[in-house]
């Protein structure tokens, strides 16, 4: 007779208990619980550089622009995360189960991709923040080239993507703005 490997599932409220711990983030994912990794001197000024820009571009708009010490919560699929960066446009909304500040209405996400996170970055997580209800953006920056991918919800509530390369521009439909990828990559090392 063979029998399954028991997989301990943890709720939210066991995540928010260890983070409260914790000197190291972790990711909550349907009950898993993942550390996350740190990331690289490219990577930390590829978002700063994003970051620096989407603050210029917010104006004197009511809206904040969030390094990756501000968690995400997608309740559609039980996901609670550290984007690289975020936009929150009027009051955060606030998870109630949690003491320290997790964002549920962010209006842009903003992911800079590693060799461990590129795969996730691009389909789960995309997939996640999609069902983010006030999601207007969602910002990839490549580790790998010179590229920046955008995915905007349309008026109807459908998905459209835009890449930019080198010397090209993506709009940034939430904030009227654009991103110049030669900004972006103005004292990078990638190619």
């Amino acid at each position: 007779m063979q029998f399954a490997a028991r997989i301990h599932r943890y709720t939210y409220r066991d995540y928010v208990a260890l983070e409260l711990e914790s000197s190291t983030k972790h990711e909550f994912f349907q009950g898993e619980i993942y550390a996350m990794a740190g990331g690289s001197e490219e990577h930390s000024a590829l978002a700063a550089e994003v970051l620096r820009l989407l603050g210029n571009a917010v104006g004197e708009r009511p809206c904040r622009v969030h390094t990756s010490d501000l968690r995400v919560y997608v309740e559609e699929v039980g996901l609670a995360t550290f984007p690289d960066g975020s936009v929150i446009c009027g009051p955060l909304e606030q998870h109630p189960e949690s003491p320290k500040a997790t964002a549920l209405n962010p209006i842009l996400l903003l992911e800079v991709t590693s060799d461990s996170s590129e795969e996730y970055d691009t389909t789960t997580k995309l997939a996640a923040y999609q069902s983010i209800p006030t999601l207007q953006d969602y910002v990839i920056v490549s580790h790998r080239e010179r590229r920046i991918t955008v995915y905007q919800r349309a008026a109807d509530g459908s998905w459209k993507s835009q890449v930019a390369l080198a010397s090209g521009r993506v709009r940034i439909q939430s904030l009227d703005a654009e991103l110049l990828v030669k900004d972006v990559y103005r004292l990078s090392s990638i190619g």
